[in-house]
């Protein structure tokens, strides 16, 4: 059998396994096969083939899988409920302590508790929302 045939084959055979796994892998070991067989089949010597090989596997998963898998991945994961509050700002209504307080946050009301307990913030401060315990949310101001 022809080298550049047994090429051919390997990067079938690595291109069908890359598209049960999806690794990103396999499907470019399977273009550096084929790349090879390109060569093999203009009469490249098969010590040069499998140099041709390596350096064109190598390329692929060391520059080329890299930006293909961060194509591929979600950018970011949405925050829904109360989850998405976390982070955002909220404006005092009735003076927060470690005991009690009201903020409002997005045009609704909460309860809520000043994040470090030895902070007193006046109504008319605008904080950060560290953490939502419960149906209280707890507070720091900002700078």
């Amino acid at each position: 059998m022809d080298p550049w045939l047994v090429w051919l084959i390997t990067a079938l055979v690595l291109g069908a396994a890359e598209i049960v796994t999806l690794t990103a892998a396999l499907g470019l070991l399977g273009g550096a096969a084929l790349v090879t067989a390109a060569f093999a089949a203009v009469g490249l010597p098969l010590p040069w083939q499998f140099l041709v090989f390596a350096v064109v596997a190598t390329v692929g998963l060391v520059f080329v899988r890299p930006v293909a898998l961060g194509r591929l991945s979600p950018r970011t994961e949405e925050r829904f409920g109360v989850d998405a509050l976390v982070g955002g700002a909220a404006y005092v209504t009735a003076e927060v302590s470690k005991l009690a307080g009201r903020v409002r946050i997005g045009g609704e009301e909460w309860t809520a508790r000043a994040y470090d307990e030895t902070l007193v913030i006046p109504p008319g401060t605008t904080v950060d929302v560290i953490e939502i315990k419960g149906t209280t949310a707890l507070v720091y101001p900002r700078e």
